[in-house]
């Protein structure tokens, strides 16, 4: 029942957390939650380029999925500190 009330903690405290990763030496930012919620995109402007969209689009898909994997790590860390290093399904 503690762990229970600690894990429900930390839960709360995670979805607060946030984390800034970028891609392209700093052209893409992202922002998200420790909730895998995305909270903003910077694109830097000398990043756009129109005659070459697609340098762009895996850019910011690139930012996109390490900015969730880095939330997913961040998450998993904070709740095995938490468990004891259980694994237990459904906590996030």
């Amino acid at each position: 029942q503690q762990m229970q009330q600690k894990i429900s903690t930390l839960q709360k405290e995670l979805e607060k957390r946030e984390l800034e990763v970028s891609s392209g030496g700093g052209a893409i930012k992202i922002r998200v939650t420790g909730k895998q919620e995305i909270l903003g995109i910077k694109i830097d402007p000398e990043a756009v380029d129109p005659s070459d969209v697609e340098t762009l689009e895996d850019l910011v898909l690139t930012a996109v999925n390490q900015a969730i994997k880095e939330s997913q790590d961040m998450v998993s860390n904070a709740m095995g500190k938490v468990t004891g290093g259980l694994n237990i399904p459904g906590l996030f």
